[in-house]
């Protein structure tokens, strides 16, 4: 019999068509995002709309000061160390809501945002828990409230080793946010090549909001800070402004 002329069952014909369809990976696409329209207009939205103040802490015996974000007045303290390339705006919508029941203090880490340190590249670990233990030693005294550590990747991994040491006797609570402890702590290295890799300048505020947007996964979100390069970074508006002044919201 010539087999040539013989059709193929439907078992066979369904597992041609499948086996020709391309394999598509869970990792193929992207999430969707909001569509980013060149005429559409971004203003900032100022801090004091989340936060109740604002607040410089001059380290004893150094030359760093670290710039807070503050609210509410009771309960227990929620301290927020933030991710890298971020400051403590990236709490503000969070804070808005916990300040009801709690206080919150959301930090800019060395490096970010308007803080100011001797060594702004100094990223170690040890480095920035020394920085949280001499910032809440200048707040609390030897006394310190019912503290939760909240950190945010980078944040996270901070807040980690805090807990770790043991010597943070108040530490009521522990919220660590997408972080994973051997990727964020490698990553930490890189950070420096970050920093010298960033835009310098815009030409506005409004200019400037939009490329970051497109340059994170955020897109669609009511965030109030977008991870503006560091807080370093400076637009040219009437002089030079540090972007870490200004509170992007899309």
């Amino acid at each position: 019999m010539d087999s040539s002329k013989l059709g193929s069952v439907p078992e066979e014909e369904q597992h041609r068509k499948e086996s020709n369809k391309p394999v598509v990976s869970a990792f193929a696409s992207l999430p969707d995002r909001r569509p980013t329209k060149s005429s559409e207009k971004y203003s900032p939205l100022d801090w004091s709309g989340f936060f109740d103040r604002e607040e410089d802490v001059c380290i004893p015996d150094s030359n760093d000061v670290f710039h807070l974000y503050m609210a509410g007045t009771e309960g227990p303290v929620v301290f927020c160390l933030h991710g890298g390339g971020y400051s403590g705006l990236s709490f503000a919508l969070s804070a808005s809501k916990i300040k009801e029941k709690a206080r919150v203090v959301a930090m800019d880490l060395r490096g970010h945002g308007k803080s100011s340190t001797e060594n702004d590249l100094d990223l170690s670990i040890e480095t920035m828990c020394n920085d949280v233990f001499a910032v809440l030693k200048a707040l609390y005294g030897d006394s310190p409230p019912a503290i939760v550590l909240v950190g945010h990747s980078m944040g996270g991994s901070v807040a980690v080793h805090i807990a770790a040491k043991k010597t943070l006797r108040s530490l009521a609570g522990l919220v660590v946010v997408d972080v994973v402890e051997g990727t964020a702590m490698a990553s930490l290295v890189h950070m420096q090549k970050i920093l010298s890799g960033r835009m310098q300048h815009f030409s506005s505020i409004e200019k400037a909001i939009p490329e970051f947007d497109a340059g994170t996964m955020m897109g669609g979100y009511d965030l109030v800070e977008y991870p503006l390069q560091m807080g370093r970074i400076k637009a040219r508006i009437k002089g030079a402004i540090k972007i870490s002044q200004i509170n992007a919201a899309i």
